[in-house]
């Protein structure tokens, strides 16, 4: 009984119910928007939550998820086409006059990087731009790390987001940030949970 509990995490563990949705690779499993569509059939599921990565931030999941009457607990998809997006979210914020650090486009090769990287100045950020907790993320401190690290970026992207495109910002060391979460019901019930990183 030890062992086998040993091999499932705590919300597996804490749950009434766990349904099998695939092998471990994720293309196979979390991002397998049929699978997971199954499993809230196969268990009468009235909402899903997206926990981050993965399908959190796919509109189409959403969508699929509210044409069966099964609730997203997450941003509405027209939220998500804005915003579920850093470089969508990037040019939003320019039309809208809101600073931003300087960046790039989404680039389509080491060579597009590497003359962005010159334009910005190093060290630069090689971002995913569907990525999320700090994943698909690699600093470069010089044109051999950006062209090193470029494709395993995109890789993991695509991997872990099912988006394999990725961008440049400029790095800012020892940088502070104030995040800030908003949960709403829908009802015009609000409650943000603000966390300051030291």
């Amino acid at each position: 009984m030890f062992r086998s509990r040993s091999l499932h995490p705590p919300p597996v563990l804490e749950a009434d119910e766990a349904v099998l949705i695939g092998p471990a690779t994720v293309t196979d499993s979390y991002l397998n928007m049929d699978a997971i569509l199954d499993a809230c059939a196969a268990t009468g599921a009235q909402a899903v939550h997206p926990g981050y990565g993965f399908l959190s931030e796919r509109a189409e999941f959403a969508e699929k998820l509210a044409e069966r009457g099964i609730r997203f607990m997450g941003p509405r998809p027209e939220h998500m086409r804005m915003f579920g997006l850093k470089h969508t979210a990037r040019e939003l914020a320019k039309q809208n006059n809101v600073p931003l650090l300087p960046g790039s486009d989404i680039l389509n090769s080491a060579d597009e990087a590497a003359t962005e990287a010159t334009r910005i100045g190093y060290p630069v950020m090689l971002k995913s731009t569907a990525g999320g907790g700090g994943i698909g993320m690699q600093v470069c401190h010089n044109e051999t790390e950006l062209r090193d690290c470029f494709a395993a970026v995109s890789r993991m992207g695509g991997n872990n987001f099912g988006d394999a495109r990725v961008f440049l910002e400029k790095f800012i060391a020892c940088a502070r940030h104030v995040e800030v979460q908003i949960f709403g019901d829908g009802k015009g019930n609000i409650l943000t949970l603000e966390h300051n990183p030291i």
